[in-house]
């Protein structure tokens, strides 16, 4: 795989040292060139120099040749806007890093749908220690023939939630609505705009991608 990042602030560094690790191909672009040089002694990684936000700077990272752009600068604005160029450029994927939840609300309505909030991330698992829980990565917990699918519902989709039209091995998990968190039996009726979260089998996938085709294939999870 190969991914692109845009600065080089330190969840950029951390999350390239962890691809760089595994083997993927890493590029920097990075506005600063001593800055660059800096990092070009401890990552094994290609740089592009230059303002990652310019579409001229954006191209020289080879849009046609990258799996996916990271926008995981401070700004939330300058990442919304960064990403939004990317996928102009044809990168196969965006993701843009959101700190303010009314910047996420934007993100979802310009079709960012993989627009990530590392902050609540964190916040959430500081959280379940404190209670004394022990989180689980879902790597880990989804296992065998079990795979995840989201969906995106739309007005046609909107009503009782066992009227949703689904195949067999597969129900709903859980649910986020304006950023809230709900397990399937704490929510009766679906509204649009709802973000649904089903557990199936690998089999059922895609029958789901065609079923719900709208909401650009879902984004599935399954154990490897």
């Amino acid at each position: 795989m190969r991914a692109a990042f845009i600065g080089s602030n330190s969840l950029t560094l951390s999350t390239a040292e962890l691809l760089l690790e595994d083997g993927h191909q890493v590029i920097i672009i990075e506005r600063d060139r001593n800055r660059i040089n800096d990092l070009s002694e401890r990552f094994d990684a290609g740089f592009v120099h230059g303002d990652g936000t310019m579409p001229d700077v954006l191209r020289d990272a080879e849009p046609e040749n990258t799996d996916v752009l990271f926008c995981l600068m401070e700004s939330d604005q300058t990442n919304i806007l960064a990403g939004l160029i990317g996928r102009s450029l044809g990168f196969a994927r965006v993701v843009p890093r959101v700190n303010d939840p009314q910047f996420q609300h934007i993100a979802d309505e310009l079709g960012l749908e993989d627009s990530i909030m590392p902050n609540r991330a964190v916040a959430t698992h500081l959280k379940q220690m404190l209670a004394g829980g022990k989180s689980l990565e879902l790597s880990s917990a989804i296992r065998g023939d079990a795979a995840i699918f989201s969906l995106t519902v739309e007005d046609s989709e909107k009503g009782r939630i066992e009227e949703l039209d689904l195949p067999d091995r597969t129900h709903v998990l859980c649910l986020y609505r304006n950023e809230a968190f709900y397990l399937a039996d704490e929510v009766k009726v679906l509204k649009p705009g709802d973000e649904v979260i089903l557990i199936t089998s690998h089999q059922q996938l895609p029958k789901l991608e065609q079923r719900f085709e709208h909401s650009e294939g879902g984004e599935q999870l399954k154990a490897d």
